[in-house]
């Protein structure tokens, strides 16, 4: 054992993970292993095994974190489902006709299955297999085509049921089902402003995104109407059955996430799309996904059990809420360090690592918790779009057909606007805080 003061420690147990995640190393094991050579040289073995057992089954015995794999596994089901297809075939009539319409349709699409699937990885895909092709082939830009293909799929991180809230709420001891209904009002908040978006680009500049015409899209108004009616019924008895037993006090978030989980599968058998291989796809996707999200988890869990026997808490809180410009300057290092985080590792490390160290120095600076969680979620929206560690731009570039000559300068160059959309979204909520607190406190 050797001994540290802890304004070193902080230095070496960060900078190691920051080092092992830029050498190409899994952020599980960076963490990982970060935390148990720092562990074994301050405390010895002993202590470490104590502190690394301990925090790593304390830590995955917590039962909200069962709804991961319940959401995922519906939302992985309602990806086999065909429901986005079906919405997107009715929303083409009715917006079809707008300059950018059918941009607005693949944003209004991603809002949905926001609310319905949880994890962004099957929005993006979906959105870009059915949305991409359809925009493209019609004259639209391709960065402005797969700019709204992007934000409107990174939405299912933020709205619930979103995996994101189910992982935070754990981390800094709030309730999910607060954080669910926090979440609402600034999702449906961005999903508006990308819309707004688009239809005053599209208004400057119509050559970006031609109306369609109105021959493809020629329907009697009562078959608009019963498409678009059959397409949104499922998807909305979906989030009512498992936001609503969750807003009304009938269930916890894992009791809901199973319901949820059951009502994907008889979706998926109303749409005549389940059988074997999709069921096997559906459970393999659960548990490789699941495994992820609980491993670094587990190991962050650990992490932080090493981080603040050895005080570096303490140092943190020390210089944050020593910044300059009272509590918004401890708030605006928070932010700022959240968003550069975002370039380099994914949001799980964030939330993981970060949460139960900035949520004391928020509560120790006089923020609502609930406020400021729903911030960093927010503000976590833009690492979905900023390269080099931009899940949305890899979903795209991988599921966009290659026939439709999307690069990856496209997709970054459509995302860039989006990110400065979140931080205008993000004013607002520092503007109107009720915008996060109005929906959590009408909750029974």
């Amino acid at each position: 054992m050797i001994s540290l003061n802890p304004e070193t420690v902080t230095i070496m147990m960060l900078g190691g993970i920051l080092i092992g995640v830029l050498l190409g190393f899994p952020l599980a094991l960076a963490v990982g292993g970060v935390g148990i050579v720092i562990g074994l040289m301050l405390f010895g073995p002993k202590v470490a095994q104590e502190l690394y057992y301990g925090r790593f089954f304390s830590g995955l015995e917590n039962y909200t974190l069962l709804a991961v794999p319940l959401f995922v596994f519906m939302g992985t089901m309602l990806e086999h489902s065909g429901v986005a297809e079906g919405m997107y075939d009715a929303l083409y009539l009715w917006f079809g006709g707008l300059k950018g319409g059918l941009a607005v349709t693949t944003i209004i699409i991603g809002t949905v299955l926001a609310a319905c699937v949880g994890i962004i990885g099957a929005s993006v895909t979906m959105l870009a297999l059915i949305g991409l092709p359809a925009m493209i082939n019609r004259g639209y830009d391709r960065s402005l085509a797969a700019g709204c293909v992007c934000a409107g799929g990174s939405l299912g991180i933020l709205i619930p049921p979103s995996i994101m809230l189910v992982v935070y709420g754990p981390m800094a001891q709030l309730s999910v089902g607060r954080l669910f209904f926090g979440a609402f009002l600034p999702g449906f908040l961005l999903s508006g402003l990308y819309i707004v978006y688009v239809l005053v680009r599209c208004a400057f500049q119509p050559h970006l995104a031609p109306p369609v015409p109105a021959a493809d899209r020629a329907a009697p108004f009562s078959v608009k109407a019963s498409k678009l009616l059959k397409s949104m019924v499922p998807p909305v008895v979906l989030i009512l059955a498992v936001l609503g037993s969750i807003f009304m006090g009938i269930a916890a978030p894992t009791e809901a996430a199973a319901v949820g989980a059951l009502a994907s599968v008889l979706l998926a058998v109303a749409y005549k799309k389940l059988d074997w291989h999709v069921l096997a796809r559906t459970a393999m996707t659960t548990v490789r996904v699941s495994g992820m999200v609980l491993l670094i988890g587990a190991m962050a869990f650990a992490f932080v059990g090493v981080f603040m026997r050895a005080n570096c808490d303490q140092v943190v809180s020390q210089y944050v809420l020593a910044a300059p410009g009272g509590k918004w300057g401890v708030f605006a290092i928070v932010m700022f360090i959240c968003f550069l985080l975002g370039f380099l590792i994914d949001w799980l490390g964030i939330i993981f690592i970060m949460v139960p160290i900035v949520t004391p120095i928020a509560a120790a600076a006089g923020f609502d918790p609930l406020w400021f969680a729903m911030m960093i979620c927010v503000n976590l929206q833009m690492s979905f779009m900023t390269p080099p560690f931009a899940y949305a731009l890899f979903y795209v570039r991988g599921a966009a057909p290659p026939e439709l000559g999307l690069t990856t300068a496209h997709i970054i160059t459509g995302m860039i606007p989006y990110v400065g959309i979140i931080v205008l979204a993000l004013a607002l909520c520092i503007a109107f805080p009720q915008i996060i607190l109005w929906l959590p406190s009408m909750m029974l």
